[in-house]
């Protein structure tokens, strides 16, 4: 269901609609920006992530979170239409940080095997076919809170900072360097992630924008669009902005 926007508008189901795309285009890398850990079992969510990049030939980039708390009145109208299941937010990350270890494990183990988790708890389980991508799809976690970031610095290739704002990013990622350090990981490992709202009307601000971004030490910009979109919104896009870096 919309958790923005008109909350009875048409909203299509993400993985579905990715596969589709992954089929119709050739270079384009695809995610979403960001799967929540709360719909789906996480072997399952594997599966569907594998056969995409496998769909795509190699092609995807792998997004999760911790998911919406149902405190959010769209949210909780959501979890209780499709019937998910309610966690708090602490054990929602502990579920989410268990999810994180068992996926990376089904698209690389070649053996079959059981995961004892508190929140997760598998037996014998397997993928074949593996994702194309080796190790395994780039793992994008999007979050602000001191336990996914705690995560973000076990597993992920890329940190997405929700909310888009630089001022944020600059308090959070000194503290995403240090539980890095905690474990012995090179913070460089981790690309920094941060969306930008696209203004048609004064390109100027959106490319202001990425360039603080950019000087701010943050290498993936996502250009976030809303409808209704311009005649030749993409073609806007890459003239006026991407090729302005």
């Amino acid at each position: 269901m919309p958790i923005a926007g008109d909350p009875s508008g048409p909203i299509h189901e993400g993985w579905t609609l990715l596969s589709a795309l992954a089929a119709q285009t050739s270079r384009l890398r695809l995610g979403l920006m960001v799967t929540s850990n709360r719909f789906r079992p996480p072997a399952m969510l594997a599966k569907i992530a594998a056969t995409v990049d496998i769909v795509s030939g190699g092609r995807l980039d792998f997004g999760i979170g911790v998911g919406s708390l149902p405190g959010h009145p769209l949210a909780l109208r959501e979890y209780e239409g499709y019937g998910l299941p309610y966690l708090d937010a602490a054990d929602a990350t502990a579920a989410f940080a268990e999810a994180c270890t068992v996926i990376r494990k089904l698209w690389t183990e070649p053996e079959p095997f059981d995961f004892p988790g508190k929140h997760v708890q598998l037996t014998g389980a397997f993928l074949n076919p593996k994702p194309i991508q080796r190790p395994h799809p780039p793992i994008l976690i999007g979050g602000r809170a001191s336990a996914t970031l705690r995560v973000v610095a076990e597993h992920a290739d890329l940190w997405n900072i929700p909310g888009g704002e630089i001022e944020d990013f600059r308090k959070l990622n000194p503290r995403l360097d240090r539980y890095c350090a905690e474990i012995d990981r090179d913070p460089a490992t981790i690309t920094r992630s941060i969306g930008v709202p696209v203004s048609f009307d004064q390109p100027q601000l959106t490319r202001d924008k990425i360039g603080e971004a950019l000087d701010a030490g943050i290498r993936h910009i996502i250009l976030g669009l809303r409808a209704p979109y311009p005649d030749a919104a993409a073609r806007r896009i890459a003239d006026e902005l991407i090729s302005s870096f």
